[in-house]
């Protein structure tokens, strides 16, 4: 049975460019369903967001700077170390977050959040007693069939109980890091008990939990409940009227197909002397180049003819024009890599990125990683010419990337929430009863606050609240 009604979706998107584009990817799909989207997010992605037709609601701070300051822990790749820095910045985070939520949330019918917004996406559901669906785009429910993807750990193979348990010890490792500023967001600005010490995960569990990447890339866990579901990836498509830049089409009209390299948001403290190790594997391997100065500000003093420095460019449309594309691993740009078809070098910095290197080499789609700790010129020439040369790896890339784009992941998405929109009983009555009971809890929690600084406040038009913003 169709939702008779449209719904209204708040999406919690914090975090780089990687772990937002997912969750807009999805908003536009909800969106031509017929459904009214917000997207609560920094302002790095103000754009991103509008361009899209999609509310933006500000988040504060930007990730950017946030980015920038861990330059040398990004490169290092010590997640433990990433997330005492991220613990001591978690008060000022969490306190932002749940006050911008709660306007964003006002009247909303469900909300949606990934890793970056799940502790107050709960907090937020308890409190306005809206229906929440944690969105993931790396596993992150306990199977006994493979470690976390946030867990370092040896590359042999684990007993199901030590992969069970390594989910858990990365639970814990996120929970514990924020429990105490998640704790007094709580009390002080949700007016909410404390959470568990263990955390919200035995609720989170239980419920449907969506996971935006492809089945062909790694299959759903046996020991999974059927309210898991891996939908295939959520992939954004280009602005309407976007056009590429005219220098960029002259240069790939002007040779053979180029390699791609990039970082994405991933900082380097040494850009100048990345840059010229890049473009001295590009030399060695007579290879053109296309690179990407993204967040890590790779140099662009003294390219060669045979190399071009881009901005932002749709991955979807560049990616298919190259021979092989080099990067680190964000959940994001893997897929798209896998959705072109063209072989990968992946060099992970920290998170998930190393999960993903690896299962993209045992795919047989890409070189082994090369941990960005360990990248030379010598190693990143060695697996250009591997992944250029090997037939084989190219034949199953392109087959790979075939498979991969007879799914259609945001349809899915939406088809189960809109089944569990259904199966809650959304009627206009239900809608009506819901919103004046969230109008009411969040009335009485944000009537002794004192006011959001104008910053702060989510970025509205002179329309209607659910009309899109920035139309274009």
């Amino acid at each position: 049975m169709k939702t008779t009604l449209p719904l209204t979706i708040t999406i919690i998107a914090p975090g780089s460019r990687g772990d937002v584009q997912p969750y807009v990817a999805l908003g536009t799909g909800l969106k031509k369903a017929g459904h009214m989207v917000r997207v609560l997010t920094s302002q790095d992605f103000r754009e991103l967001v509008t361009t899209h037709n999609l509310d933006f609601w500000d988040l504060g701070g930007t990730m950017q700077t946030v980015a920038q300051g861990m330059q040398g822990l990004l490169e290092q790749g010590n997640f433990l170390k990433i997330l005492a820095r991220m613990g001591k910045a978690a008060q000022q985070l969490v306190n932002q977050a749940s006050r911008s939520g709660l306007a964003a949330c006002q009247d909303a019918d469900l909300m949606i959040a990934g890793p970056g917004g799940l502790f107050v996406g709960q907090a937020l559901s308890e409190k306005l007693a809206i229906p929440f669906i944690p969105a993931f785009y790396f596993p992150f429910t306990p199977t006994g069939e493979f470690p976390n993807t946030l867990v370092p750990l040896p590359r042999t193979q684990l007993p199901a109980w030590a992969n069970r348990l390594s989910h858990r010890l990365a639970q814990q490792m996120l929970w514990q890091n924020y429990r105490a500023a998640d704790n007094k967001a709580r009390r002080q600005i949700l007016r909410l008990p404390p959470a568990s010490f263990w955390g919200p995960f035995g609720v989170l569990e239980k419920q449907t939990v969506l996971y935006g990447y492809s089945p062909q890339v790694l299959p759903p866990p046996s020991d999974w409940a059927n309210s898991i579901h891996v939908t295939g990836y959520w992939f954004l498509e280009a602005p309407t009227g976007w056009e590429p830049p005219a220098e960029l089409v002259d240069f790939l009209q002007a040779g053979p197909p180029p390699v791609y390299v990039g970082f994405g948001s991933m900082v380097n403290r040494k850009a100048e002397e990345t840059t010229h190790l890049i473009l001295q594997a590009l030399a060695r391997t007579d290879q053109r180049g296309i690179l990407s100065a993204g967040w890590g500000g790779l140099q662009q003093r003294d390219l060669p003819d045979t190399a071009m420095m881009i901005g932002s460019v749709p991955f979807n449309w560049l990616f298919p024009q190259m021979a092989a594309v080099v990067h680190h691993g964000g959940a994001g740009t893997t897929s798209i890599g896998l959705w072109a078809g063209v072989p990968s070098i992946i060099t992970p910095f920290m998170g998930d990125q190393p999960f993903w290197g690896r299962r993209v080499y045992e795919l047989g789609a890409g070189s082994q990683p090369i941990p960005r700790r360990q990248l030379t010129t010598e190693r990143l020439a060695a697996a250009i010419e591997r992944v250029i040369s090997d037939a084989a790896m190219r034949e199953r890339a392109a087959r790979l990337g075939e498979r991969i784009r007879t799914e259609d992941g945001i349809t899915q998405a939406v088809r189960i929430i809109e089944r569990q929109a259904n199966e809650r009983g959304r009627t206009s009555g239900w809608s009506t009863s819901k919103k004046s009971a969230t109008s009411r809890n969040a009335a009485s929690c944000c009537s002794t606050l004192p006011p959001l600084r104008k910053s702060s406040l989510p970025v509205v038009h002179s329309l209607p609240m659910r009309a899109p913003l920035l139309e274009k």
